[in-house]
């Protein structure tokens, strides 16, 4: 029985999903449980776990952007990456949202606007929008570091090694926070927008 060539040739070099891109999306995922673990520990209060939980956020999110760029520059961009990194991302920060809310250290209200919208936002780009590509907006991706820079500071403890100048950290957090916010829901308007759009110039 002959056996298409060109068939062969495509599948020989399309990159496994078990590579290092995919490899380290996959630990970032099952290590998040610890980072919640350190950052609860001791109810949260500065401590060696708490510092510990703030290097891992910050040490993951800079492999979230690594594994990203190692996958394109040596081609190993696969369909499973494609669907693991959106979620190991937002599996991550959704974690930290939540611990820090359980902490009373953040309202409930803003770790629900940003997971609605995280989430909603996810689930319509696996399943809903599978028969129109709409392009990853700036607005979104100055989101995805704004949540990060403000995560990050609200993981520190700074406020309490600051003494006197501690209003200052506090105000960090809030304001950095707050952008976060606004850039989430502005990004979740863009999206819906762009696909609308999408949507009508294919048909």
């Amino acid at each position: 029985m002959a056996v298409d060539g060109s068939r062969v040739m495509n599948e020989a070099a399309k990159p496994s999903n078990w590579n290092a891109p995919n490899i380290i999306t996959v630990a970032r995922i099952i290590a998040t449980p610890f980072f919640v673990w350190m950052l609860l520990a001791d109810d949260g209060v500065l401590g060696p776990w708490r510092w510990g939980a703030a290097a891992f956020f910050v040490v993951a999110i800079a492999t979230d952007a690594w594994d990203g760029y190692l996958a394109r520059s040596r081609g190993l961009v696969t369909d499973l990456g494609k669907l693991l990194d959106p979620i190991a991302d937002k599996v991550l920060t959704g974690a930290a949202l939540i611990a820090l809310s359980i902490l009373h250290e953040l309202p409930w209200w803003i770790t629900l606007v940003v997971l609605v919208r995280e989430i909603g936002i996810t689930i319509h780009r696996l399943i809903v929008a599978h028969d129109v590509v709409v392009a990853a907006a700036w607005m979104g991706k100055l989101k995805t570091v704004a949540q990060s820079v403000a995560i990050t500071l609200a993981l520190l403890p700074l406020a309490s090694v600051m003494g006197a100048a501690a209003p200052i950290a506090e105000w960090a957090n809030i304001i950095t926070m707050t952008i976060a916010v606004v850039l989430t829901v502005a990004s979740g308007i863009d999206y819906i927008v762009g696909y609308v759009r999408s949507r009508k110039s294919s048909q």
